[in-house]
């Protein structure tokens, strides 16, 4: 299937469909009318209010007449909606509701719910209540109503989960679901909590743009609310997921050997190995999220103080317009010229006077070279946007140059399907002399730091599924990164060929041979240092990297 974010959708139509056929038995009926109910607001708060009813009485395991359904009706009636009924309306319209609303005046109700896995629709039924015979007052036969599982599904869908509790709830479904070794429905169960961990920074980050725009906009209750659910997810959510973390590997690991080692996994199993796998990368990336939740809290806290204080002393300032204060006055009072300075002295206002600061005194001192000549006294005319741009503009040749030294490393590492850093060292040395190879380890090795953290990132991620990253971004909406993401670049770079096109074959290097479906980097333990001399940091200076010998290996679908 092309789309897996449909798999389910006929039970998300059927949800839908509770909806659409409540709604399309009470729209146009005149029944309302007769009753005073003409708006579709009042309609369907007073249909929801029955249900409610019935509810009620069926969990408390009591008779639901149409006769209590029209006494409650009138109680709300004359408490709340004021309409000009008698209690024979209400009992009329309490039949209305049960009969042709909610029961389709006895006809079966169906909803076709497409299923895009088989390319029909399914026709599913649908009932909100049902009745039984029950006898009261001396053997008297009544007809009593009660709510279907379509009845309660509905009601209990209209009434959300407190944010605070929705990541606890899919927690505790993945736990389930881990223990019954259900690792199909684990794995849509860890997106949830990761999609509800990527809200939560959403939230954040719109919060501190509204309090930079203006922080008085921004109420004390919503800074409170943010605070508790950030408090709420980050209270011991880490620690769970590094221990299912461990789990999973565990289990992982588990079947990967009995597959090397005692017999050929079955193609149930071999699924439940690739589900554990997106579990476990699920679980990292959660945790990874769960810092940036936690640095955001703290991030928020400190710019709502910050801006808050600000905006305190700015009430401190008092401002005058300069035509009424001062210009007209001097023309209407010649005279106060001789006492302008009065007015114009503040301005003129001496620095305090110093006083000797110990604590200054035993700090350790640096030189201040530096400082004087930051604080070079030239005043100079700030543009906020083309400053903006400016920034932009560094953040993008930053990121070309990681494109650039990754998509550098990567050509060299597909050209054989494996390379070492020593061969990369070796092969730059024989050819130092030739131009285009001093072009080419530039491009490797732009500066100490982006060299420094591509290798890092490769070796922490070890083994990168870019099948997987693919699915993933096909399912999901992100917004663009503007700081170095090693798999969405990879990801970038297995789409482009050299000339930086599209391309079915998904290569680095323009070749043909399979699109590239896994990319690893490990660690030799052959004891060799790898050295690169001369290259130069983001400062300028001079430095040599040494480094241990990794072995970076690009393996494509052909070759699985």
């Amino acid at each position: 299937m092309q789309y897996e974010f449909l798999k389910q959708f006929p039970k998300r139509m059927k949800t839908v469909g509770l909806y659409a056929i409540l709604i399309q038995n009470s729209a146009q009926k005149m029944t309302w009318q007769k009753y005073g109910f003409s708006k579709v607001d009042e309609q369907i708060n007073l249909i929801f209010s029955v249900l409610l009813y019935i509810m009620e009485q069926s969990l408390r395991e009591e008779n639901c007449t149409k006769d209590d359904i029209g006494a409650f009706i009138d109680t709300l009636n004359q408490m709340h909606f004021g309409k000009d009924m008698t209690y024979g309306d209400c009992k009329n319209l309490g039949d209305f509701v049960l009969n042709v609303v909610l029961s389709n005046e006895g006809k079966a109700m169906y909803f076709d719910c497409y299923d895009f896995e088989q390319n029909a629709y399914h026709i599913v039924n649908i009932s909100y209540v049902a009745n039984r015979i029950v006898y009261v007052e001396e053997e008297v036969k009544r007809t009593s109503y009660y709510l279907t599982d379509d009845g309660y599904n509905l009601l209990l869908g209209t009434l959300e989960i407190e944010n605070n509790m929705q990541l606890t709830i899919h927690e505790m479904i993945f736990k389930m679901h881990l223990e019954k070794q259900s690792y199909d429905k684990a794995v849509d169960e860890i997106k949830n909590v990761f999609n509800l961990l990527r809200i939560q920074i959403q939230k954040i980050q719109e919060a501190m743009g509204k309090i930079r725009r203006n922080a008085l906009n921004y109420t004390v209750a919503d800074y409170h609310s943010i605070l508790d659910e950030n408090l709420e997810t980050i209270s011991d959510t880490k620690q769970k997921f590094q221990n299912y973390r461990e789990l999973v590997k565990s289990r992982a690991k588990e079947l990967e050997e009995e597959k090397i080692n005692v017999r050929r996994l079955s193609a149930k199993e071999e699924e439940k190995l690739d589900n554990l796998r997106l579990i476990e990368s699920y679980l990292t990336r959660a945790i990874d999220e769960h810092q940036r939740i936690l640095n955001g809290h703290f991030d928020l806290k400190a710019l709502y103080t910050r801006e808050l204080e600000q905006l305190s002393q700015m009430s401190l300032i008092r401002r005058f317009p300069m035509r009424s204060g001062l210009y007209d006055e001097v023309l209407a009072h010649p005279e106060s010229l001789e006492r302008l300075d009065y007015f114009l002295r503040p301005l003129f206002g001496r620095e305090p006077d110093k006083i000797y600061n110990l604590n200054k005194a035993l700090e350790l001192q640096r030189p201040v070279r530096r400082r004087a000549e930051e604080d070079d006294p030239e005043v100079l005319d700030f543009d906020e946007e083309a400053w903006q741009e400016e920034q932009e503009r560094k953040v993008r040749e930053k990121l070309k140059k990681y494109e650039e030294s990754l998509s550098c490393l990567l050509e060299m590492a597909s050209g054989t399907g494996q390379i070492s850093l020593l061969e990369i060292r070796d092969t730059l040395r024989r050819e130092e002399e030739a131009a285009e190879n001093m072009a080419r380890r530039k491009r490797l090795i732009p500066n100490t730091e982006i060299f420094k953290e591509i290798m890092v990132e490769l070796i922490k991620n070890r083994e990168m599924d870019i099948r997987a990253l693919r699915r993933e971004r096909s399912e999901y909406i992100q917004e663009k990164a503007e700081s170095f993401q090693l798999n969405e670049m990879l990801l970038d770079l297995t789409q482009k060929d050299q000339n930086g096109k599209d391309t079915d074959a998904g290569t680095t290097d323009g070749r043909a041979g399979g699109r590239i479906s896994k990319i690893e980097a490990y660690r030799l333990e052959d004891g060799n240092d790898v050295i690169f001399d001369h290259v130069l940091s983001e400062d300028g200076s001079e430095r040599t990297i040494r480094c241990s010998n990794v072995m970076i290996r690009v393996i494509r679908e052909e070759e699985e």
